[in-house]
């Protein structure tokens, strides 16, 4: 367990599950994204005119060309950087499930931590793509009901997201327990019976606060 993003949780939480993703599948999924088939050709194109350039007779064309198509070839550097530092990112991969939140950490060469109340969370879904019916695992998509304001190129717009907890061999056992956590959470929000007691008795659910 993430000792740091463990101290992300509140002293009245209690850890139902912590975890990290299947390194497979995160490795293949890293490698094997929809960058690859671009990188590729754009990989093929361009040391094609290397090739032609440095085989030309006049020296001073492979002078001027090469650096450029080495700097053209950006997107294929960033495939390749990307896939290569999926070790590093999977290292800093970690998801904990409180009986009030969940909590995840990322990142690279900086790590960074979200969290997501159940409360603003107002759908729970189930995905498993090819790699991950191929090893076994699954992801449990989750959804904010709040709009987050997210600032791009001066423009602010807003998203739903929640956080995912991706490629863990566990699936379905995480994937029920945070659907019922946020069921029983969300509804005490949406629906407060009783003018908000310690129990909610006007909606049947069993979380206690």
């Amino acid at each position: 367990m993430d000792n740091e993003l463990k101290l992300l949780i509140g002293k009245d939480e209690k850890i139902i599950y912590a975890g990290k993703p299947n390194k497979k599948c995160f490795i293949f999924e890293s490698i094997f994204n929809p960058l690859l088939p671009f990188a590729l050709i754009w990989g093929v194109i361009d040391f094609g005119f290397i090739g032609a350039s440095l085989s030309s007779k006049d020296e001073h064309i492979g002078f001027f060309l090469v650096p450029f198509m080495l700097l053209h070839l950006m997107p294929v550097w960033i495939y390749l950087g990307g896939a290569l530092l999926s070790f590093r990112r999977y290292q800093n991969t970690n998801y904990i499930v409180t009986d009030k939140a969940i909590y995840a950490s990322g990142g690279v060469f900086s790590k960074h931590y979200n969290s997501k109340p159940f409360a603003e969370l107002s759908h729970v879904d189930l995905h498993r793509g090819i790699f991950d019916q191929w090893f076994g695992v699954g992801d449990v998509i989750t959804t904010s009901a709040q709009a987050n304001p997210v600032t791009r190129n001066g423009r602010t717009t807003s998203t739903n997201a929640g956080i995912s907890i991706d490629s863990i061999s566990n699936y379905i056992e995480v994937y029920n327990i945070v659907k019922k956590l946020q069921q029983d959470v969300y509804a005490d929000v949406m629906y407060p019976n009783d003018l908000r007691p310690r129990e909610n008795h006007g909606y049947n659910t069993k979380y206690r606060g």
